[in-house]
């Protein structure tokens, strides 16, 4: 692996497109550790690149690891049925899947579409190798045009990690509902805040600091309310919960599946979800 050259400067970023930063900041400070729930190098070499204050962020936790890895499970399932299919990457801002995917040998035959904002992409161009399975496509992902990059033949398998939160609910809504439409038999996986977490940063409450204040997220979901969009949204034929991986200490207690048992926390507890396409 070849690191990058000079220090970035990561201030070119701002507003919600600074939480870019806030998920290398906690999966390299993950996988730095010998204990570490993931092994994620080019995360780490993206880490020391970019010169910023990630102490803004608060201390790192294993939040954003875990949930890389939840969503790397979710595509080794459907790449090992569909081996040439085409991976979307909603907002992928600095996550480095491809790599942790390519060192477990899925992404020989398929095809990578990474979308972001055009300066999140640059940032993206400058830090990460080159790859002509990746096809890079700076641009909104409401800007519905990059689906008509998409070669959907041999299958799609849709990620929106740390996306769907941030944008209004008829947004998000709206996405999914395009996505079935136009991928049928493909699959789409997406994190949730719960109600209570959504509500907390649009009143502006949620600090992660002194110096950073969370940006808004006016879509909160339960696991219950994820998994019902199966039965609400055109196209959409199944929904499962998709567990949290236990992690160390606190992060290992709160996935026991116990917790589910008792209805305020089910409900208050942040999720991820995998919705089925039908045909």
């Amino acid at each position: 692996m070849t690191g990058p050259g000079p220090r970035i400067d990561g201030n070119v970023l701002d507003g919600v497109s600074a939480t870019t930063l806030w998920t290398p900041h906690n999966r390299a400070s993950e996988a730095k550790r010998s204990d570490g729930v993931i092994r994620d190098p080019w995360a780490v070499t993206l880490f020391d690149a970019i010169d910023y204050d990630y102490r803004k962020f608060g201390k790192p936790n294993q939040s954003h690891a875990l949930r890389a890895v939840a969503f790397d499970a979710a595509a080794r399932e459907y790449l090992a049925a569909h081996p040439k299919a085409s991976v979307v990457a909603l907002a992928e801002g600095l996550q480095t899947s491809f790599w942790r995917l390519q060192r477990r040998g899925v992404t020989d035959e398929l095809t990578w579409y990474s979308v972001d904002l055009p300066p999140v992409m640059a940032l993206r161009d400058k830090l990460l190798p080159h790859d002509d399975r990746i096809v890079p496509l700076a641009q909104s992902v409401l800007d519905r045009s990059w689906m008509n990059r998409v070669d959907a033949t041999h299958g799609v398998f849709i990620t929106a990690e740390g996306l769907l939160m941030y944008l209004d609910p008829d947004d998000a809504l709206g996405l999914i509902r395009d996505c079935a439409a136009r991928f049928p038999g493909g699959r789409l996986m997406f994190d949730s805040v719960p109600p209570w977490f959504s509500r907390r940063t649009v009143s502006g409450k949620l600090k992660l600091s002194d110096r950073y204040v969370a940006p808004p997220m006016p879509f909160g979901l339960s696991p219950d309310e994820a998994v019902a969009l199966a039965g609400r949204i055109p196209g959409v034929c199944a929904a499962r919960d998709v567990a949290m991986p236990p992690g160390r200490g606190l992060f290992k207690v709160l996935a026991s599946p116990v917790w589910d048992r008792v209805g305020v926390m089910r409900r208050g507890r942040p999720s991820f979800t995998l919705l089925e396409f039908g045909s």
